[in-house]
Parts: structure tokens; C-alpha cells; sequence
């Protein structure tokens, strides 16, 4: 409590599954998409997930939240939106799709499986030679933490804690009840929209014409470099699936996240090899508790060594230059994996016309609380009404 109210504190350490706001007895708490006040440069999204381009919608960690169970709760309302859109309407050209999904995350893949469920005629666009999107790309054996979610053609789906290879598994299970229409390995490059109010969506390897757009890119886009000599190097990598493939190496783990601490820990007990973990900051800030309670015991048996305060400046062949409080320290070196972000696809949906803009989530969204809390305090009203009624007729 700061001078008689509640303030917001470490709330990095949320796990953000809005456990609180559904647990809340009279609707006080809700959910908001960026810190209180003036919100990021983000695209601006109506309720139904909709850009200022009408009928291409944004779903998933793109739009706000970057947690599994909204992404399928997007994917899914948003092709409900779209199927109530086109009931009344004509079917569309030869040739030419009710939608189709840009992404095969947890949102694409919701929004897939609504589409067939609906029997709305679709196509999935992936980049990657895989589905899954961003939790495709953790380390082996992560933990996804999620909540219970209605998941399409399958009902409810109550587990809240498992691996990555399980969830991916299940996934997999749940597309090939419904003939999964995916195209993997295809990059989209450019989406018009003609006249005809139809889009033309050009990829690295074809062209496909839909009535309807869903964007379920995820935010993280492009790897983030570092900029610094040596980083073309075969040796340096931005991503680590299998930990077990690398024994009796020198590694350089860049990056003070999730993602980085995880990858650390996981080489980290692979038999033989020496660890380095860098890290610009003083201290870890924005990991989850279980992985800082990890990380500490990693570091005291020295399976891995972290190292605040520092930064790598070259990279070569053999070693990496590390700076570390303003003194050069080289380091023997034979992989070095890179966790700096990505460079979300601001640029692409630019180019394709969406619009951006800063927006007052906090205001906007308190808003819609305070007229959901209205309506239902005069809903609450009425019952009474009707209840009283009942009586006096009795």
C-alpha cells in the first residue's frame, strides 16, 4: 500500500493467467494488455480483434496478452465473428477461401480448427516447416503453463501443466480429426485487398485468394542480433531445441530472460560442458520464480557461471571478447546462442495498411469493465423485479 492505495509491485513475477480476475466474487479486477496508462505502439483492434482494415483480424500475443489460453480464445470468437459475417452472404469465387490464417500458433491452430468446425472453407500459412509457432520453438521438455480453455473439435482441455512435446502432441491429435489444411515453409510476403473486397495473399511460393485474413504471427518475429563482429559466424545461434546434441563444448549463453536461463540450464548439465551465461544487467529481473530458484543452484554447483554486468563485443573462430565492467575478458569459445528478443513485424503490417497508434488501454478497458459491471447490476435489478412478481402473483 502506497500512501493508502494498492500498487502494483514485481509484477514481472505474474504469471498472467488471470487467475485473479476470474476469482474476483464481483468482477473488480480485469485483465489489461500493457501497464496502466498510455498502452504500446500497437495495431488498433476492435473487440471482435478486427484492424482498421475491415475483415483482416490480429489474434494471439500480436494483439496484446501473450498467454496460450487467450490465444485460443481469439482464434477461436474471431472466425465466429467471421463464419456470422458471411451466413447470410453468397459463397465465395472458385478459387477463393472464406479465410485464411497467417501462423500456426496456438491461436492459428484455434482458429483453423473453428474455421472447419464451422465448415468454412480455409488455408494456414507457416512460415516454418512445422506448426506450433513460438511454443514449437522452446527448449526440449519445457513446461507450458496454460489454464482450462474450450479447445475446437475437442471440448474442454483442463490440463494446466505439461511438456512441450505434449502439447504439441495434442495439437497434432486434434488436426488430424479435421484434415488440418496447412501450408508449412511458406512465408507470407504482401496481402491487397482488391476492389472485389477479396485478398490477395502473396507468399515465398505462391499466391492465395481469401474472403477473410487472420494474422496469428506472434510477436517476437525476426531474432534480435547483437550487432557485434564475428555474429555471421556459423557457430552463433538463435534458437536451441535439442540441448542433448551438444557435449564437451564452451559455450556462451547472451540474454538475462526465460528463454536464455532455460537454454543455460539446459547445456548446462549435458556431460562435459562449460557454460557461460552473459547478462548486461546487475541481476535477473523478469524470470519466473522457479527458474530463479534454478539458475542459483546451477550456478552454485557451477554447471553454469553467469556473468552481470557484461557484454559480448567479437566473436571469432575459437573465443568470444566479453566485456565485463568496462574490461575486455576473453573467453574460450565453440557455440554461443544469442536470446536478445526478436523484431516484432511492426513493418509488415505498416506496409499492408494497418493502422497503429498509441492507445490508453487503461482507460479503454476500465470503460468496458465499468459498463459490464452496470449491465450487470441492472440485470441484477430485473431478476429481483421478475422474483418480487412471482410472488405477489402467487
Amino acid at each position: 500500500m502506497l500512501g493508502g492505495k494498492a500498487a502494483l509491485v514485481n509484477g514481472y513475477k505474474c504469471i498472467g493467467h488471470g487467475l485473479c480476475a476470474e476469482a474476483c466474487p464481483v468482477g473488480a479486477i480485469t485483465m489489461v494488455t500493457a501497464h496502466p496508462g498510455i498502452g504500446a505502439d500497437m495495431p488498433f483492434l476492435t473487440p471482435e480483434h478486427e484492424t482498421s482494415i475491415p475483415n483482416l483480424f490480429i489474434v494471439g500475443e500480436l494483439g496484446g496478452l501473450a498467454l496460450i489460453k487467450n490465444a485460443i480464445n481469439e482464434g477461436r470468437d474471431c472466425v465466429d465473428t467471421i463464419t456470422q459475417r458471411f451466413a447470410a452472404g453468397v459463397e465465395p469465387a472458385p478459387g477463393v477461401y472464406n479465410m485464411l490464417i497467417v501462423g500456426t500458433g496456438p491461436a492459428g491452430i484455434s482458429a483453423a480448427l473453428r474455421a472447419a468446425e464451422n465448415k468454412l472453407s480455409y488455408i494456414a500459412i507457416e512460415q516454418d516447416e512445422q506448426v506450433g509457432g513460438t511454443v514449437a520453438k522452446y527448449p526440449r521438455q519445457k513446461l507450458v503453463m496454460t489454464s482450462p480453455v474450450q479447445f475446437p473439435t475437442y471440448g474442454k482441455f483442463k490440463k494446466t501443466e505439461l511438456s512441450k512435446e505434449d502439447l504439441i502432441a495434442f495439437w497434432h491429435k486434434v488436426m488430424e480429426r479435421v484434415d488440418f489444411n496447412v501450408r508449412t515453409g511458406e512465408k507470407v510476403l504482401d496481402i491487397k485487398k482488391g476492389e472485389d473486397d477479396v485478398f490477395t495473399v502473396v507468399t515465398s511460393k505462391d499466391q492465395h485468394r481469401a474472403r477473410a485474413v487472420v494474422l496469428a504471427l506472434g510477436k517476437t518475429g525476426s531474432p534480435r542480433k547483437l550487432g557485434v563482429k564475428g555474429e555471421e559466424l556459423p557457430k552463433v545461434m538463435y534458437r536451441l531445441i535439442e540441448a542433448d546434441h551438444y557435449i564437451n563444448k564452451r559455450i556462451l549463453v547472451v540474454g538475462g530472460g526465460d528463454s536464455a536461463v532455460e537454454a543455460a540450464m539446459g547445456l548446462g548439465q549435458q556431460a562435459g560442458n562449460k557454460v557461460t551465461l552473459s547478462y548486461r544487467k546487475e541481476a535477473f529481473s523478469r524470470i519466473k520464480e522457479r527458474n530463479t530458484q534454478r539458475i542459483q543452484e546451477y550456478m552454485r554447483t557451477g554447471k553454469v557461471r553467469v556473468v552481470f554486468n557484461s557484454a559480448p563485443v567479437e566473436i571469432t573462430e575459437d573465443a568470444v571478447m566479453l566485456e565485463v565492467n568496462g574490461e575486455v575478458e576473453q573467453i574460450p569459445n565453440d557455440f554461443v546462442w544469442i536470446f536478445a528478443g526478436g523484431e516484432p513485424p511492426t513493418a509488415f503490417l505498416k506496409k499492408i495498411g494497418v493502422g497503429f497508434g498509441l492507445q490508453d488501454m487503461t482507460l479503454q478497458i476500465s470503460g468496458e469493465a465499468k459498463q459490464a459491471a452496470r449491465d450487470k447490476k441492472e440485470h441484477a435489478k430485473a431478476d429481483v423485479a421478475v422474483r418480487e412478481f412471482a410472488k405477489s402473483e402467487a
